[in-house]
């Protein structure tokens, strides 16, 4: 086993084991909300997640930025060669609506490109993971029941056939700007009939790497943790999450954790 193959492993243990004390919180209706200084909200399962993320991946040996790790500084981040990236509780906001549209997200990056992507989704089950050796997958996940090998040799290969061809954009539930409108709308000048779905979290960028739509415009502001896993879901699927300023692949580990708007198609 590749030790690449040895972090994937490490990464979906953590995702699911965080996914199970997500849940239990999540059940419980007992949230204990707070506001963070951004006004973003934080919940105590965003905390439980990622003690539990920490407590797997503190074992590699390689670094991690979190969003609910202590903030780290460029000066002693810029020399990292490797780090994970890791979102506890991505779409926290839909987490307190109880509509389900929440991940755990974790990613390794190298030379700021993404190697592994890992994304659960507690209430549905569904686990999206991939790396740059192997492609990416999407299988679903009893908590209660499951054995890591039998997960990931039984994992659907990305991008599954679609059968309804329609354009599909995929949208933010949060954060529908009046430029994403605006694109939207040159979509459907440009094909005719276009769907339009909206989506909370790293979802959205699943569902390009899945085939589930055909293109993901995001112009409103996301941090390096809310894309990174997605994002190497996507290139590993063969997808491309473009920066909107450099008209390039997304890279990480900036100086500036603040993404630039992105296009994934």
């Amino acid at each position: 086993m590749t030790i690449l193959q040895n972090h994937l492993i490490t990464a979906i243990t953590a995702a699911l084991e965080a996914g199970k004390a997500i849940l239990e919180i999540y059940h419980s209706g007992a949230f204990d909300i707070e506001i963070k200084g951004d006004n973003s909200p934080l919940t105590k399962a965003d905390t439980a997640s990622h003690n539990v993320i920490m407590s797997f991946l503190t074992k590699t040996d390689i670094p991690v930025l979190s969003e609910e790790g202590k903030s780290i500084a460029y000066q002693e981040r810029k020399d990292w060669s490797q780090l994970w990236i890791v979102d506890p509780i991505d779409g926290t906001k839909e987490f307190i609506k109880r509509n389900g549209e929440f991940t755990v997200n974790i990613a390794l990056i190298e030379n700021q490109k993404t190697q592994i992507g890992v994304i659960f989704v507690p209430v549905t089950g569904e686990l999206y993971f991939s790396s740059k050796e192997m492609g990416a997958f999407k299988v679903a996940v009893d908590l209660k029941n499951y054995d890591l090998e039998t997960l990931i040799s039984n994992g659907n290969k990305l991008p599954l056939q679609r059968e309804d061809n329609t354009f599909t954009i995929v949208a933010s539930r949060s954060h529908m700007s009046p430029e994403t409108e605006t694109y939207v709308q040159e979509m459907r000048d440009l094909h005719g009939e276009v769907n339009l779905i909206s989506k909370g979290s790293s979802l959205k960028l699943c569902m390009v790497a899945e085939g589930t739509a055909n293109c993901y415009p995001r112009f409103a502001p996301t941090m390096e943790w809310d894309t990174a896993a997605g994002q190497a879901i996507c290139e590993h699927a063969g997808f491309q999450v473009i920066d909107w300023s450099t008209k390039e692949n997304m890279l990480y580990n900036r100086e500036e954790l603040l993404n630039a708007w992105f296009l994934v198609k």
